[in-house]
């Protein structure tokens, strides 16, 4: 799989990137979405508490998917293949907003964004101990060109046809974020 690497940060920036995901927090929520409270984002994960989140599939006018390798760094399912943005709404943060504010952080980009499904999942990193358990918001958008990633979270990126997506999750699914998996499958049937 080709890919445009991004230049990693120094430690410093990678230290204040850590401290910003340590002060983050998120929103509980039940499984039908209605919030419960907030919680510190680490200390959700680490307890697998089900919380509201947003995954983003950006296409081009070619309808490839923008997909990005988590940065080494990431706290959890770092160096794995995702879509092309996911995140967390702040407290009191719409959705909709949040997930504008996460792919302009992200990849340096502004597009219209559209709902299109949500599910919940929970899933395991098996190398850090914590815990996906997320009721997410899916949305898609169109852009043409190139991103501008931000090196604390991505650590590559590509563009890649749905037919190819599969085909790399049929051979090397350990590769990808279980959630993209789930996603993938759930949108793009084969």
């Amino acid at each position: 799989m080709s890919a445009r690497i991004v230049p990693p940060l120094a430690a410093d920036a990678l230290e204040r990137a850590s401290q910003r995901d340590a002060c983050e927090q998120v929103v509980l929520v039940d499984d039908r979405d209605l919030i419960l409270g907030c919680a510190g984002k680490i200390d959700a994960h680490r307890d697998g508490q089900l919380h509201r989140a947003f995954s983003i599939l950006v296409f081009d006018a070619h309808d490839r998917l923008l997909l990005q390798r988590r940065a080494d760094v990431k706290y959890h399912f770092a160096t794995r293949w995702s879509n092309t943005c996911c995140g967390h709404p702040r407290p009191d943060e719409p959705t909709t907003q949040a997930a504008g504010r996460r792919l302009k952080e992200e990849f340096g980009i502004r597009v219209p964004l559209t709902e299109r499904t949500q599910l919940v999942y929970r899933a395991e990193d098996q190398a850090s101990g914590l815990i996906e358990h997320e009721y997410l918001h899916v949305f898609f958008g169109v852009y043409a060109g190139d991103p501008r990633p931000d090196p604390s979270e991505i650590g590559a990126w590509r563009w890649m046809s749905v037919p190819a997506i599969h085909r790399a999750l049929a051979r090397r699914p350990e590769w990808f974020t279980p959630w993209f998996g789930l996603l993938m499958n759930r949108l793009f049937p084969r």
